[in-house]
């Protein structure tokens, strides 16, 4: 799958929804949806951002265009800080209302996307994630057997992110890269599509191979820090090589495992090249990102959250430790079915 970012929008009051609502409405036109599709998503957005400008602080949504065997699709993520919801399902029922509202937002945009989650918790804010894809593609895509979820947004003032991220499955499991362009915009987009395109063109290379390759080719460029992963669930090991300043953890129930990356630069100052091995599990998480996203999280500060879809623990560590002064690339992996047996989940991709 591929995700790319649309727009992003601070919403602050409600005349942001008219806003959000013309250009997701362009977005989907541009990706030829149809015109059901088209006021399917109109709805799902003007819902979303109504809701955050009534009960939000800092709320921020953020549309990412979808590709995957053929179709498209469209993932809306609406973050706040506000006064998150005590009882999530409760406020998807039709009729539950805290602001004097008909009630029926939530349950709307439920019901019209293919998959549908939410995460809140009372004091530190929501986070809601819907997918829609095109009916005139048949739907979403066939269940692989990865879940993933990424957010990459340019820094503040921006109009293109210096960081990429990109992964491919292949018959001993999924490699990964997530980049990071030095300094910001355009030159540093450059350096990152650089490093994409050695990932995809050179994938049967091992992970310190292909690094060496990828230096090669940022040697044009202004370089870029990179972190290179490939999970093998049936060897129980995920392979980790980075220079720069992208990091990698490995989750699971009872510990986690921070990865380690050299200094340096690829395409530039290549220091050391040394491959890490961690074990996997079926039950583990690998989360990757670059220095725009703080690294003082900690998933133990909110409860569930790992049983949530990938995109949203993306979002939501997003929210909470992008440091606004940066591009921020965030990406999420897991095995498809783990983690699933969370009260009140509402994840289900509509096929």
């Amino acid at each position: 799958m591929e995700i790319t970012l649309s727009f992003r929008m601070s919403v602050t009051d409600r005349s942001a929804a008219s806003e959000a609502r013309r250009e997701a409405e362009r977005v989907a036109s541009k990706l030829g949806f149809g015109k059901a599709d088209i006021g399917s998503i109109a709805i799902i957005v003007t819902e979303v951002a109504k809701n955050l400008a009534k009960y939000a602080t800092k709320g921020e949504l953020i549309i990412q265009t979808l590709q995957s065997e053929g179709r498209f699709g469209i993932e809306l993520t609406a973050l706040d800080q506000g006064p998150g919801m005590a009882n999530p399902s409760a406020c998807l029922q039709d009729g539950f209302s805290t602001g004097g509202s008909p009630g029926t937002g939530l349950g709307a945009i439920k019901r019209l996307s293919s998959l549908f989650d939410v995460f809140s918790v009372p004091g530190q804010g929501t986070a809601i994630l819907s997918r829609f894809w095109s009916k005139a593609s048949k739907g979403p895509p066939k269940g692989g057997s990865w879940e993933i979820g990424a957010l990459c947004v340019p820094k503040p003032g921006q109009t293109v992110s210096g960081d990429g991220c990109a992964w491919k499955a292949d018959n001993l499991g999924l490699r990964v890269i997530v980049t990071d362009g030095l300094g910001h915009g355009p030159l540093a987009a450059n350096a990152s599509l650089e490093a994409i395109k050695g990932f995809h063109s050179h994938a049967h290379l091992s992970l310190t191979e292909l690094l060496k390759v990828i230096h090669d080719a940022l040697r044009s460029t202004r370089g870029a820090a990179v972190g290179l992963a490939h999970v093998y669930p049936e060897n129980g090991i995920v392979r980790f090589v980075g220079v720069g300043n992208i990091a990698g953890v490995v989750i699971e129930p009872s510990r986690s495992r921070n990865m380690v990356s050299h200094n340096g630069t690829v395409g530039s100052e290549l220091r050391k090249i040394q491959e890490f091995e961690y074990p996997w599990s079926n039950d583990a998480t690998l989360i990757m990102y670059s220095d725009g996203i703080s690294s003082r999280w900690n998933l133990d500060a909110y409860p569930g959250l790992i049983k949530r879809h990938p995109s949203l623990v993306a979002g939501v560590l997003y929210r909470d430790h992008g440091r606004g002064t940066d591009d921020s690339t965030i990406v999420v992996i897991r095995q498809s079915g783990c983690r699933r047996s969370g009260a009140g989940s509402q994840i289900r991709e509509v096929k």
